[in-house]
Parts: C-alpha cells; sequence; structure tokens
C-alpha cells in the first residue's frame, strides 16, 4: 500500500502539472470576475491636466497672500468646459470640482471664503499654491503598470483598468471544469429515492466553488457503478474541452470503486492517490492527456473541504494567479483542549467568536463525521489541525481557513 502523500506535497505537485489556459480579448463590461492574462499598463495620464479638487475660484496665490482680496472674475472653468485663457494679476476664475486649472492659477479658494458680487469676488481666505489642485498624473502616468497579470478583476479593478483607457482587457479564458458523481446510491435532487439510496449534493457544491473561483462548471450529471457508464461520462467531460475532470466518489479500492480503474483504461496518467487529509484521505490525481483529473471521495465533507484545499487553487494555476498557492490560512486561539493527532492534517469545522482585539477563538464542532453537511454549513472556518501535533490547550495558537474567505 502506498504512503499518504502529505498535503502541502500534493498540492504543490497538483500545481506544478497546471498550466494557465489561454487567454481571450473580453470587453471591459464584462471583465468583472474575470483574471488578467497580461499586465495592464495606463494608456493616459490620470488626471490628464491639474484639476481643482473643490468648488471656488482659481486665483494666482500671490495675489491672495495678504487677504481679504477683492479680484476681478474672468470667466469660468467647469468639467468638461475648460476656461481657455490665462490668469493674470487681479484676476480669479469661478472653478467647480473637477475642472481644468487655468494657466496662471495655482491655488483655490472655495466658495464657503469667497463673496461674489458682479465681476467681483471678495477673498476672506489665502491659500499656498497647490492647495485643493490635484495635479496631472495625481492618480497615475502614461505607462504606469496598473494591474499585473493574473490579478482578479472587481468593480475597482475594472474602473481603473478604464480610467487607464482600456475598452478591451486580455483575459483567461474561464477554464472549463466537468463535474462527475458516481454511484449506484445517487440520485438528483427531486427525484424519486429507493430505500438506499441519497441524493447527490456535493457536485452542486463543487459547482459552486469553480464558479466563484472563475471558471465554468460542467455537470456530467451520475454515472453508476459500471464501467461503460464511467467511461462514456468520461467521453462527455473530453467532447466538452474540460480542462479539468472532477470525479466524486469512487476513486478508493473497494469492489465497487471503479473510477480509477476506468480513468487508466482511457489512458489516465495517474500522478497519486492517498493523500495524508482528514477528511478526503483518497483523494487522486492525474492527467487524462490535456486535461487534469482529481478524483475526490464521495463524502460530502470531504469532497468539499478537498475542493477548498486542492481544487479551488488548482483553478486560480489554471487562470495565471500567481498567487494559487498562496497559503490562506490566518492566526486563530483554541476554545478548547485537543488530543494529540495522527498522520493525517486535520481540517475541523468549526464556529469562531471574538475576545477583543486578538485573532478569533475557535470551537471545533464535537461532530466531525464526513457525511455532516448540517455540521458544514454551519461552520466558519475550518482548524487545521497538522499531522502529528501534539496536545494542545485551549488558548493555544492555531491556524484557520475562513470559510467566507476560502474562494
Amino acid at each position: 500500500m502506498s504512503a499518504l502523500l502529505p498535503v502541502a506535497e500534493a498540492l504543490a505537485r497538483i500545481l506544478a502539472d497546471a498550466a494557465p489556459v489561454e487567454a481571450e480579448a473580453v470587453p471591459i463590461g464584462r471583465a468583472s470576475g474575470r483574471t488578467l492574462a497580461a499586465d495592464v499598463r495606463a494608456r493616459r495620464t490620470q488626471p490628464p491636466f491639474a484639476a481643482s479638487a473643490m468648488d471656488g475660484y482659481a486665483v494666482r496665490s500671490a495675489d491672495v497672500a495678504e487677504p481679504p482680496t477683492t479680484l476681478r472674475v474672468i470667466g469660468t472653468s467647469a468639467a468638461g468646459h475648460g476656461f481657455a485663457g490665462p490668469v493674470g494679476p487681479g484676476e480669479a476664475v469661478r472653478i467647480f470640482t473637477g475642472a481644468p486649472m487655468p494657466e496662471g492659477a495655482d491655488t483655490i479658494v472655495i466658495q464657503e471664503d469667497a463673496e461674489a458680487a458682479g465681476d467681483r469676488v471678495r477673498l476672506r481666505q489665502g491659500n499656498p499654491p497647490g492647495r485643493h489642485v490635484r495635479g496631472s498624473g495625481l492618480d497615475f502616468r502614461e505607462d504606469d503598470l496598473l494591474l499585473a497579470a493574473g490579478t482578479r478583476l472587481d468593480g475597482q479593478r475594472v474602473a481603473l483598468a478604464a480610467a487607464g483607457g482600456h475598452p478591451v482587457l486580455p483575459l483567461r479564458r474561464r477554464p472549463r471544469v466537468a463535474i462527475l458523481a458516481t454511484g449506484d446510491e445517487l440520485v438528483q435532487p427531486g427525484e424519486p429515492a429507493a430505500w438506499d439510496q441519497i441524493v447527490a449534493s456535493n457536485g452542486l457544491a463543487l459547482a459552486a466553488m469553480a464558479e466563484e473561483a472563475g471558471a465554468e462548471a460542467i455537470d456530467l450529471g451520475i454515472a453508476g457503478d459500471r464501467f461503460a457508464d464511467l467511461e462514456a461520462a468520461i467521453g462527455r467531460a473530453r467532447d466538452a474541452g474540460a480542462d479539468l475532470l472532477l470525479t466524486l466518489g469512487g476513486a478508493s479500492v473497494g469492489d465497487h470503486d471503479l473510477v480509477q480503474s476506468a480513468l487508466v483504461h482511457q489512458g489516465l496518467d495517474l500522478g497519486f492517490w492517498r493523500v495524508a487529509i482528514r477528511p478526503g484521505k483518497p483523494l487522486m490525481h492525474g492527467r487524462l492527456g490535456r486535461m487534469a483529473v482529481l478524483g475526490l471521495p464521495g463524502n460530502p465533507v470531504s469532497s468539499v473541504v478537498c475542493g477548498l484545499v486542492f481544487v479551488r487553487p488548482l483553478i486560480r494555476a489554471l487562470l495565471g494567479d500567481p498567487q494559487a498557492g498562496a497559503d490562506r490560512s490566518e492566526p486563530a486561539r483554541l476554545g478548547r483542549d485537543l488530543p494529540a493527532n495522527d498522520m493525517r492534517q486535520d481540517y475541523l469545522r468549526a464556529r469562531l467568536t471574538h475576545d477583543g482585539d486578538g485573532p478569533p477563538v475557535v470551537h471545533p464542532d464535537p461532530r466531525q463525521d464526513s457525511s455532516m453537511l448540517s455540521v458544514l454549513a454551519t461552520a466558519e472556518a475550518l482548524l487545521i489541525r497538522p499531522a502529528h501535533a501534539p496536545a494542545a490547550k485551549a488558548g493555544d495558537p492555531c491556524r484557520i481557513l475562513r470559510l467566507d474567505r476560502a474562494g
């Protein structure tokens, strides 16, 4: 029997095998949630001119050095309608937020410090050069790096790229993740179930996880415990152009666990199976031509935990994210005593409380059976217990993976 592979080594081998998918040009209005395939540099300077940060009067600082001062108003500068002429001694231009600074003016006196009367304005406040002025290039300059390749775009980053002059962005296409549930015991939600059958649920969780990570999920349905069914489903994954095939269940060594055998018969280059993780030990990894394959356990919690630990980083690697394998755990403190751990790294479903400004306190649920979705659904984090960890006391430091931040 092969030795159990440590979690860190298993993840490293999975990611080492992942080449980013190809890029495509996408209109910026459809770019949110997608991942950049190349650096994005500014095509223009922002702002392209010195601009007012306030409503008021653009003046020469020398003219308001000894307030109060009365100046002649020679025009108006508004956003999109700048004042074209220069400002000379004793002159002012009425200006609005975002409008270009007129030539010769170097400061703004806000309107609350001004009294206008016809073409004259009395200014009660003097300001030094640059007050309430946004200099040209304050935000960024032409050719500045705005966003690095591998960045996942949200609304703020899309706005930055747009401000930099980009109507179209080079993005990784969404990796296609085919998901296959296996086993005669499974039925689809809503279908009649015999007394010895259960509803297939973990495929829905993995599909949601894949979509949240930036992939396109492809539901292959349920394959029964027959070679013909399994091979037909594998063929559908290939026909769909899947970059990753996730199988759920059937990857162990029981008489009815046929998935690995069917994949090998189809040409699977098996990388490893059996990882020192709990839940999720019978994890399988390999390649079937251009398609990566991960065989996840059939127990719902096991498959979700393996999805968080292995599948999500793999999808991010397929998207070219340089932080795909980064440690996403954070410090916490134990809420109760725990015994020494064995050779498998544990991911215990847990709740969090907060005691002051320090790290959260983590309370593992006493029920850790890998079939219990009700416990997983109410958990806020996974408490990570390394392999061979010694016994620990309440208050001891530990590491957690927040479920609401795991994606």
